[in-house]
């Protein structure tokens, strides 16, 4: 899976914001913090699920059952939006 064209990422300090162009059927601004940030960083490049939630695990000092709970839920948010192409 890797981030659609069709939407931009800004991180600025601990703030990370998703917005899309015009191209993108989602219309709205997505505003997160360090993990989403993190999460569409890894984006960038095609990776699977489970490869994001090994590279927050790496990043982050946190239960990895949290970690992986966060990834999931974020990337189901990302998917209904149509930000992540599969």
């Amino acid at each position: 899976m890797k981030l659609n064209k069709n939407f931009i990422v800004h991180t600025e300090e601990n703030e990370t914001l998703l917005v899309p162009t015009a191209e993108a059927e989602f219309s709205g601004i997505v505003r997160g913090n360090r993990t989403l940030g993190a999460i569409l960083e890894l984006l960038q490049n095609d990776v699977t699920e489970e490869e994001v939630i090994f590279a927050l695990s790496d990043r982050f000092d946190a239960d990895d059952g949290v970690i992986e709970n966060d990834v999931r839920t974020t990337l189901e948010k990302l998917r209904s939006i149509g930000a992540v192409d599969e």
